[in-house]
């Protein structure tokens, strides 16, 4: 048995209230929701500046450390005694303490206790994303 629907009678089911009721409940939030923004950016307070802040995404370059045939060793091209290269490294942690990295890069023929006691300063100091280079790699 076939329905028959006329034209007139299938619009006029239609009920639209509850769709303008939506929209009408929808604009007025929006009215209000950015009425409360305006009012947070208007108040006047005296922000404290900042010279040398990073963005939080902000990713310390590598410290890479390099060790010589001698078992010298070499920061960003200069010598340095030990002590010397701890304090750099104690920086640099201090400045970066979760995201700072450190490169090793030692020479074939240099002694593995200057290469084990550089790592154990890492690990003292408290650097724990550090890695050392087995073969010529390109430097990032």
């Amino acid at each position: 048995m076939a329905v028959e629907l006329k034209k007139y009678s299938a619009v006029s089911a239609i009920n639209l209230t509850p769709l303008i009721d939506v929209v009408f409940q929808l604009l007025i939030f929006f009215l209000v929701a950015s009425n409360i923004a305006d009012q947070e950016q208007k108040l006047k307070l005296d922000l404290p500046s900042v010279n040398e802040a990073l963005p939080a995404m902000f990713q310390p370059q590598e410290l890479v450390v390099n060790i010589d045939r001698e078992g010298q060793y070499f920061i960003d091209g200069k010598f340095y005694p030990l002590e010397q290269v701890e304090q750099i490294l104690r920086r640099a942690q201090a400045n970066n303490p979760l995201t700072q990295a450190v490169l090793v890069r030692a020479d074939r023929a240099t002694d593995w206790e200057r290469v084990a006691t550089l790592l154990n300063l890492l690990k003292q100091i408290g650097i724990k994303e550090y890695s050392a280079v087995l073969e010529e790699q390109e430097l990032p």
